[in-house]
């Protein structure tokens, strides 16, 4: 245990000096993470307005809470990596990772938590001027508000090991654009960002109940928002643990299987 909290503080201290350098960088991801529910909120706003005041039982304050919510959640869940594993492979920067005692998805989890770390106050304050902006109705329930933690941690953990098992892709191919773009299309579609999942047709949102998209992003907002009853929240914990145990397992799988014929590229 001590071996493995000194790797963590060692590794933590390593990559926060790095991301504090890159601090521009790390910027414009974040312009690019507000940006995009921004837009979201101002269609729906605007298609509120011309309905009346109200879309499927959304008012316009209810698309701001919804959408304000959704940039905070999507921000502590995401990750970056099936975007960077490629150049791993490619440029043969995964066989120094190899080489080291612990298993690189440690180094991933702790750059993405030295992420976090920095950027999140700045979502804060960008949430909090969004807040008086657009005047959103938030609902709150003290049960919602403390069982949105729990959902919120089993997301940023499914959603890290989902999407660390299909950057494994670039073990087979060393283009994974088209993979990483469909993922990205059906994340946007049935994760709630385009839109609410209530929203959308049925078939749509038995789609994002089968597959993990829903319960890594839309499934903390709606806890947040008190828009699920005490059972349903109970559920859907049980379905993000069922989901994160099967991300385990098919993570170690696809890693195994992809070592075995794994070699470096090249620039």
């Amino acid at each position: 245990m001590r071996a493995w909290l000194d790797f963590y503080a060692q590794e933590f201290r390593t990559t926060f000096a790095s991301f504090v350098q890159y601090r521009a960088s790390m910027f414009i991801w974040m312009i690019w993470q507000v940006l995009e529910p921004l837009v979201f909120l101002v269609v729906w706003t605007a298609v509120s307005r011309s309905s009346g005041g109200t879309v499927g039982g959304f008012t316009q304050n209810d698309f701001s809470a919804y959408f304000i919510t959704l940039m905070i959640v999507n921000h502590v869940t995401y990750t970056w990596i099936i975007y960077e594993f490629e150049y791993r492979v490619r440029h043969g920067s995964l066989s120094f990772a190899l080489l080291k005692p612990m298993h690189p998805v440690h180094s991933d989890i702790v750059a993405n938590v030295c992420s976090k770390t920095i950027t999140t106050p700045m979502m804060l304050v960008v949430a909090i001027v969004l807040t008086l902006l657009f005047k959103p109705s938030f609902h709150l329930a003290l049960w919602a508000v403390l069982a949105f933690v729990p959902t919120l941690v089993l997301a940023y953990v499914m959603r890290f090991m989902v999407e660390w098992t299909l950057a494994l892709a670039a073990f087979w191919t060393t283009r994974v654009s088209a993979v990483n773009q469909g993922y990205y299309v059906a994340a946007l579609f049935l994760s709630g960002q385009m839109a609410p999942l209530a929203l959308l047709p049925h078939p749509v949102q038995v789609a994002a109940n089968l597959l993990p998209f829903r319960w890594m992003i839309s499934f903390p907002v709606e806890v947040f928002l008190g828009r699920l009853t005490p059972i349903e929240v109970i559920t859907g914990l049980g379905v993000q643990l069922f989901g994160v145990g099967v991300a385990f397992v098919l993570l170690r799988i696809v890693w195994r299987a992809g070592v075995r014929v794994y070699s470096a590229v090249g620039a």
